[in-house]
């Protein structure tokens, strides 16, 4: 057997690594951290995002930097989570079309938003959300839950996926196991859903159970279960929701990737160094941290050295990144980038995402009136 050498760990770590950062452009210092970590994707935001050329521009500088074609991932769900507001106008929240009833609207919706997000440059899409719209949770995730009822979350996720994958882009469902019973936002706090066993696998995990085949991704995210882990871990650091659960129970094969771990829901639980080790050694593949640029040096510094230290998670390391390389081999839309955006197609899009807006509300103000 071959030894694995110091060379080979930081290869694979930088493949588990999703990771944001403040530039608009890429910059001598964002080329050089690129060029050091190599991660297996980057994350934009709207600070990021100036114009469709620019955008596409950072996005091609940073694939120039990597020596293995990263994922060039977005938030873009619509709504509250809207990225492409300044660019391209907004897109309507996945509750306003859901509200229409209308299922060839729900994969409209995702086929746009990717034909959007394919033509400023993106291939991953951190969307659709499968968090089931409790009352508990209204104020912290509001127009971005589409309903109560798992099967009809499942409904507009198959069709939003599907059109994502229409334009080529791989979608993500998040935020695994569920935070539709929190009432806290897990930017700033760490929700504690006191809710049991049983109740989650015939709600919150429905989703997720449904349709496992259809994720690329899933997202996994920073709140505790104390009634399934008998303590206040976030899921995201818990090796009994990600590979007990997750893996193993749902059967699930994709790619699995923690929340941002520059997030107070898991700052309150780790420091990040030791949230990163922890969340791979639970069974993540990926992790995300999308804010400060140190904390992704940080992480990813800490990931290599136990990586070094620990041969049992020297190989977990290696079997993620395998799984990251695999996925990476089978997507169409990393060996082959769009070209610029001409205008013509800008002009197209904005149109579309206002006529889809539009149609969502003439819809559900429709099927109101006929309720």
């Amino acid at each position: 057997m071959s030894r694995t050498t110091t060379a080979d760990i930081r290869a694979q770590a930088g493949q588990l690594l999703v990771m944001g950062f403040a530039a608009i452009e890429p910059t001598a210092q964002l080329r050089q951290m690129l060029q050091r970590l190599q991660p297996g994707g980057v994350v934009l935001f709207a600070r990021n995002l100036k114009t469709p050329r620019q955008t596409w521009e950072l996005l091609r500088g940073c694939r120039r930097q990597l020596r293995v074609p990263p994922f060039l991932a977005v938030d873009m769900e619509g709504g509250t989570v809207d990225r492409f507001r300044q660019l391209l106008g907004p897109s309507p929240a996945a509750a306003e079309v859901f509200a229409s009833g209308d299922r060839h609207l729900f994969r409209r919706h995702g086929r746009v938003i990717g034909e959007a997000a394919r033509s400023l440059g993106f291939n991953l899409d951190f969307a659709p959300v499968l968090d089931l719209a409790f009352p508990a949770s209204r104020s912290a995730l509001g127009s971005r839950a589409v309903s109560v009822d798992p099967g009809e979350v499942i409904l507009y996720a198959r069709e939003f996926l599907a059109g994502l994958g229409e334009a080529g882009v791989l979608g993500c469902g998040k935020h695994f196991p569920g935070l539709g019973e929190g009432a806290l936002d897990s930017h700033h706090h760490l929700p504690v859903i006191a809710k049991p066993w049983k109740k989650l696998w015939a709600e919150d995990l429905v989703p997720y159970r449904r349709l496992r085949s259809r994720l690329p991704l899933v997202m996994v995210c920073h709140a505790a279960y104390p009634a399934v882990t008998r303590d206040e871990t976030p899921a995201s650091l818990s090796a009994k929701w990600i590979t007990e659960i997750l893996r193993r129970k749902l059967g699930y094969r994709g790619l699995v990737l923690s929340d941002d771990l520059d997030m107070g829901g898991v700052l309150a639980a780790a420091p990040i160094a030791d949230a990163a080790v922890q969340t791979l050694r639970a069974g993540a593949d990926m992790y995300l941290v999308c804010q400060k640029e140190e904390n992704a040096v940080r992480a990813y510094d800490a990931v290599v050295r136990e990586a070094e230290r620990d041969p049992k998670f020297a190989r977990r390391l290696a079997a993620a990144s395998r799984r990251v390389l695999a996925l990476k081999k089978k997507t169409r839309a990393l060996k082959r980038p769009a070209p610029p955006p001409r205008p013509a197609l800008i002009e197209r899009l904005t149109r579309e995402l206002w006529e889809m807006g539009e149609q969502a509300r003439l819809e559900a103000f429709a099927a109101g009136e006929r309720a």
